[in-house]
């Protein structure tokens, strides 16, 4: 290893810019203005600390009050009659399902505190996404629609049954078309409803809508294969990956299964027995993915089909008619190299694109035939559930509504007054339609223009079920009473059909009796207790079979060309720019941007929060005279829009990239007025809605700091942070990037200590942590991390205590720039290559703290079990601890986040209170926090086996971030145990120490990262 590899957080670090080197000559954020202290009432601050359930917009006397009329979840401890399932103190689970997946809600006192993957799940063996950790919170929103609405006017079941009732009546005597419009069900009971209500009311259709649409995928099985299904991806038998835009590790149809997959090839049981997969990823903006490949090559919109074409010519030995060379060399060369893998690998090789265009994704389908994909990497028989959308369908369906054809609509799950790319044409049209109800559970754009809302409960509220694939169903079941006045939507609909069963519970039940039950080999009262205990069934999976595409593929290929040739009228031309519109990990489509969790989750790439932003290149963005912060007006589509620049480095010159999921205007008290909304830029062509156009940019003069994290933690200067090899260099040699071969001898100032019991440690392995963030939501739940909102995280107070630190290094022809002479000479042009490496950084739980000696008041010590503790009723804010941390982990509470009330719109109201983790305290203003290691979870382990008499088994206790993690990066647990998991991980010839050169004996090891991509190098 080359110990003077250089890494880098940003360009600011590259760069040493005024900015950044003021910003780190003070180890702090900015001190609070006295004026600030006064407001707050000092120290303690000023608001009582009963008021602080008043804060954010989540609350506790709705709940209160909806439990005192319908559940027992509001009695006092004490009780009087203790219900059953409650022990006070002692956490229930529950089994349920979110996105498809099997998950367990744990319960206390009533109220559901936190989202856990159920480890059976046989999609992510209990892994989540950020977005499923986060997803509790919503439940305690204000924000939520309490009761039933009638044009604009809360109202009550009755009258709103009695009124749709009468409507449907009229509607269907006239013959006028009735639409159910729906993001994605794959719910077989919420199906079976549907098609009830259908029967009742014949002129009746259900449209399956997803503002972030599979279409394109779903036509073209439909015409190369007769099967107009989402193919089931095995990223885990694919020795080859080549993938053309698609972010299949952050948001690309099913990311966290396809991170449990993907690492299965490339972690630590991978690597000891030399196999690792290559991922070769072409794309325009710096996605997750594309941080990860093995190799990445930056490519132009206008180059994505061409090198596609070029990919089939390669594989298959023909032309296509039409085809040309890239101008890109690096890009054709990668291509031919590509197709060698690809072929040497055939039978475990898969390309995947996340172009919505058919025509692109007729080709990748051509291509994954030729190279024998079918029944191997690609399942066909057994496909996914989850997502459905037709977009020519809804686009008939908005023209149904504007020639006054729709007498009545009803949305469930869908915004398109949002999130269609003409926004406007929807509410002209609404206007048009007779009775519109809108089941969301807040007064969202598109409910807003509804004459009625029927507010749907939330799914922890909720009885249902799940199919994300097929032949996997998964339950729902309730944690917990309706908070407010709502009503499952499903019911809803059976009332409104007059159908013989009017309870959905008892609905959902006769379904799985008479037809799902068995399918896992289940049956009667017994099997429904078992299904509410292990959460679903597996019916036996159809032989996944091998389909051989046989079209002419003369004339999707011109269509291609055609759209490539579109794009590229903005090359050469200043003022035009080849526009990609993307989904970001942590708001994805926007539908959940009133999550305060979400929106304070930086990015992975951009480390960007609350908000977004148009990425470009530091040659592009220098060419325009541009810095990072200067606001541009982008616009495309007669739609325009202001955001502030962000320089991306890896992204081409000539192209910028946009998130959608922001811009919302009636999401609730947090995600109002947060960045700008991108839909509009979407267009619809060739029958789908794609996600590239030309755009038209001009600078307005004015400047917007982001709320950028990635350089907020310096390590001033040190070096051996990073450590990665080539699968090759590690292959002749395991040991050589950890460093182990540098045997030097120690000398310590600090007393040793037995542990002879519990030595608790982590290890986290580079080489399978995707930076998906999942860890960092999961921390902020299981201990009452507060959020502090956009000025506070541009002031650098986040109070994250896990973070990702994403480190960028310099690609040249495939090799690594390790001198600092080198990085000087280096044109703005190389930042368009670069390298990404993430890296969770949180307490290493040093031996030899250095946190531990210069605190006054001994808040920081060192336990018999390995942990550094914090004791925050010592914490007197000196902050000496922080200063003296090398990793700059901890975190010093600037305010009283949790009862400040100008934190009131993040989590300090009544309601987001109850989420709140009774066995963690809540850290007050003027201390400092940081990771504990989950102790509430460690003390609760070794509680259970001493009441069990016997003693802690590994695996017994699972810290938060492990937990979550889709990929299996994180372990944690008893080092002294030599058969723990940690322990064999610890052992491994890839682990090093971050900052091992100081000898604080740091708790966390760290596996080196591993690059497959020796091939492509030479």
């Amino acid at each position: 290893m080359d110990s003077n590899k250089k890494y880098w957080k940003g360009l600011e670090e590259l760069n040493k810019t005024p900015e950044f080197v003021e910003k780190n000559k003070h180890e702090f954020a900015e001190p609070i203005p006295i004026e600030e202290v006064l407001e707050s009432g000092g120290l303690l601050g000023k608001t009582p600390r009963r008021d602080f359930l008043k804060a954010l917009g989540f609350g506790v006397g709705a709940v209160t009050l909806a439990a005192c009329e319908k559940v027992p979840v509001h009695k006092s401890i004490p009780y009087l009659i203790k219900p059953e399932e409650v022990t006070p103190g002692v956490a229930n689970y529950y089994s349920s399902s979110y996105d498809g997946h099997a998950i367990l809600v744990k319960t206390r006192e009533g109220r559901p505190i936190k989202v856990e993957g159920n480890p059976n799940d046989l999609l992510s063996n209990g892994g989540l996404s950020a977005q499923a950790q986060a997803s509790v919170l919503d439940l305690y929103d204000v924000s939520r629609v309490k009761n039933p609405m009638q044009d604009g006017a809360d109202s009550d079941w009755d009258h709103i049954d009695a009124f749709i009732k009468n409507e449907l009546t009229a509607i269907k005597a006239a013959g006028k078309k009735i639409r159910i419009v729906s993001s994605t069900i794959n719910s077989p009971s919420t199906l079976a409803v549907i098609a009830d209500f259908v029967a009742q009311y014949p002129t009746a259709k259900h449209i399956n809508y997803d503002a972030v649409s599979y279409t394109g995928i779903i036509q073209a099985n439909q015409n190369s294969f007769g099967k107009a299904v989402v193919p089931h991806y095995n990223f885990d038998k694919a020795d080859v990956i080549v993938s053309f835009g698609a972010d299949f590790l952050g948001t690309w149809i099913s990311p966290t299964e396809f991170i449990g997959q993907y690492v299965k090839n490339r972690n630590n049981k991978s690597l000891q027995s030399k196999k690792m997969s290559r991922h070769i990823q072409f794309e325009t903006g710096m996605s997750n993915t594309g941080s990860n490949a093995d190799v990445r090559i930056p490519i132009l919109l206008s180059e994505e089909g061409i090198a596609l074409v070029n990919l089939y010519n390669a594989i298959s030995g023909t032309t296509l008619a039409g085809s040309k060379k890239l101008d890109n060399a690096a890009a054709e060369n990668a291509i031919t190299l590509a197709g060698k893998e690809l072929l040497a690998a055939k039978g475990k090789a898969l390309v995947v694109a996340g172009s919505n265009d058919v025509a692109v994704q007729t080709l990748v389908n051509a291509i994954n035939s030729l190279l024998g994909s079918y029944g191997a990497t690609i399942d066909l028989d057994n496909a996914s559930n989850q997502y459905a959308g037709n977009d020519a369908e809804f686009v008939e369906f908005v023209s149904d509504m504007d020639k006054g054809d729709v007498g009545a609509v009803f949305f469930l799950g869908a915004n398109p007054a949002y999130d269609y790319h003409s926004g406007d044409a929807i509410k002209a049209a609404l206007k048009k339609v007779r009775l519109r109800v809108s089941f969301s559970d807040y007064t969202d754009e598109t409910a807003s223009l509804c004459n009625i809302i029927a507010p749907n409960h939330y799914y922890l509220e909720s009885w249902g079920d799940s199919s994300a694939i097929e032949g996997y169903y998964t339950v729902v079941q309730p944690t917990i009473n309706p908070v407010y006045n709502t009503r499952q939507a499903e019911q809803s609909l059976l009332v409104w059909s007059d159908n013989a069963v009017k309870d959905y519970y008892t609905y959902v039940r006769n379904n799985w009796d008479k037809n799902l039950l068995a399918k896992g080999g289940l049956s009667g009262q017994k099997g429904w207790e078992t299904l509410l205990q292990t959460g679903f069934v597996k019916a036996a999976a159809k032989p996944a079979g091998s389909y051989t595409f046989s079209h002419e593929l003369t004339a999707v290929a011109q269509t291609i060309l055609d759209h490539s040739n579109e794009l590229a009228a903005a090359n050469g031309d200043k003022t035009k720019v080849q526009l990609q519109i993307f989904q970001t990990i942590a708001l994805r489509d926007g539908s959940r941007a009133n999550n305060p969790w979400l929106q304070e989750l930086p990015d992975p790439v951009s480390k960007v929060t609350w908000g977004n932003f148009a990425a470009m290149s530091p040659r592009y963005a220098k060419s325009l005279e541009l810095e990072q912060g200067d606001i541009i007006t982008i616009t495309a589509n007669n739609y325009s829009i202001d955001l502030p620049v962000l320089i991306q480095p890896g992204q081409p010159a000539g192209t910028i990239a946009v998130a959608v999921g922001y811009g919302r205007t009636k999401a609730g008290l947090v995600g109002d007025k947060v960045g700008e909304n991108a839909y509009p830029f979407h267009t619809f062509r060739n029958g789908t809605f794609q996600t590239t156009a030309v755009a038209t940019i001009k600078a307005t003069g004015e400047q917007s700091e982001l709320a950028q994290t990635q350089t907020h933690h310096s390590y001033e200067g040190r070096n051996s942070i990073i450590r990665e090899t080539t699968f090759t260099e590690y292959k002749k040699n395991p040991y050589a990037a950890s460093g182990h071969f540098d045997d030097h001898k120690t000398y310590s100032l600090w007393d040793e200590y037995e542990r002879p019991t519990y030595n608790w440690v982590m290890a986290i392995d580079l080489n399978a942590c995707t930076g998906c963030g999942a860890c960092v939501v999961a921390c902020s739940a299981e201990n009452n991390v507060p959020v502090v909102g956009k000025d506070e995280v541009r002031r650098r107070r986040e109070m994250h205590w896990i973070r990702i630190d994403r480190y960028y290094s310099f690609n040249e022809k495939g090799s690594l720039i390790t001198k600092e002479s080198e990085i000087n000479q280096l044109s703005d042009g190389d930042l368009d290559n670069v390298s990404v490496v993430y890296q969770p950084m949180l307490c290493q739980h040093c031996d030899h703290a250095p946190c531990e000696t210069v605190c006054p008041v001994l808040a920081t010590v060192h336990s018999s079990e390995g942990l550094n503790h914090m004791a925050y009723n010592r914490c007197i804010g000196t902050r000496y601890c922080a200063n003296n941390c090398p990793y700059k982990v901890r975190r010093f509470n600037w305010f009283n986040y949790w009862n400040d009330s100008r934190f009131d719109n993040y989590l300090n109201n009544e309601h987001t209170q109850l989420v709140l983790n009774p066995d963690v305290v809540t850290r007050f203003r003027g201390v400092m926090e940081k990771c504990s290691m989950c102790i509430q979870r460690i003390q609760a382990g070794k509680l259970k086996a001493k009441i069990e008499k016997r003693s802690v088994k590994d695996g017994d206790i699972k810290v938060a971030c492990q937990q979550t993690c889709p990929a299996n990066a994180i372990v944690f647990g008893n080092v002294n145990d030599p058969n723990s998991e940690v322990a064999k991980a610890l052992k491994s010839e890839r682990t090093y120490y971050v900052l091992e050169e100081l000898n604080v004996q740091p708790g966390i090891g760290y596996q080196v990262k591993v690059r497959n991509r020796t091939e492509l190098e030479a």
